[in-house]
């Protein structure tokens, strides 16, 4: 056994977890059911054991307070600012990831979360800890990701029309587009797949279907691409 001159930190994981619905995006959260923070919302999230890898911690902990489970989350940033939890010195891993929200529209609260619900990222409640910076720090990654990777086949359904496609980056953006110009260059990139097919059921002119062509998505995933929004 190694004896240790410093002290040394617990770790933690928190994760964010986006989803579209709609017309509008939304983040995950639970409201804490034990102290510090009590009754508070903050983003799932726990103490990673010590013979745990900090990714099986946080699909432990999003499983265990919200029933959500099997997905893939990508690692966002570490937070160290000493004073961040009030138990003494932690250091928290944040998680993110981009889901189809219809797929876990009903999030179970468990374990120590008194609720688990979807919030609109424009009208979250005050939040626990330092979230409202973790959360700060995931959405501006999702603004900068839309413009070099492909983001829309985690978050719209299989398949959709160009205006829910121009729809959910104006949403992520923050900002309208010209729907002419957004229309020649998302087609000009060869990322969509045109099915041959037009809305069912809509009050107004169907619109055509697309889908993605998952071989393009890939390779455009993998190697980026600039994107001028």
């Amino acid at each position: 056994m190694y004896t240790y001159e410093y002290p040394r930190p617990s770790v933690t994981v928190d994760c964010i977890i986006f989803g579209l619905d709609n017309e509008d995006l939304k983040v995950l959260l639970i409201q804490r059911g034990q102290p510090p923070f009590q009754g508070s919302w903050a983003f799932p999230g726990g103490f990673v054991n010590i013979d745990e890898h900090a990714d099986i911690a946080a699909k432990r902990e999003l499983q265990e307070e919200t029933g959500i489970s099997d997905m893939y989350m990508e690692q966002l940033y570490t937070f160290s600012t000493p004073n961040r939890d009030p138990r003494g010195r932690v250091i928290s891993i944040a998680y993110y990831a981009l889901v189809k929200l219809s797929n876990f529209a009903k999030p179970q609260a468990a374990s120590d979360a008194q609720r688990a619900e979807w919030f609109s990222v424009n009208d979250l409640p005050e939040l626990a800890f330092d979230h409202q910076e973790i959360f700060d720090t995931a959405f501006q990654r999702l603004q900068g990701k839309v413009r070099y990777q492909p983001i829309g086949f985690e978050l719209l359904p299989e398949k959709f029309t160009l205006s829910q496609l121009q729809n959910m980056y104006e949403i992520i953006i923050g900002k309208s587009l010209d729907k002419r110009n957004f229309r020649k260059k998302i087609l000009r990139m060869g990322l969509l797949i045109d099915l041959e097919e037009r809305q069912q059921g809509v009050p107004h002119r169907a619109a055509k279907l697309f889908k993605f062509d998952k071989i393009m998505y890939q390779k455009l995933e993998a190697e980026g691409f600039a994107f001028e929004i």
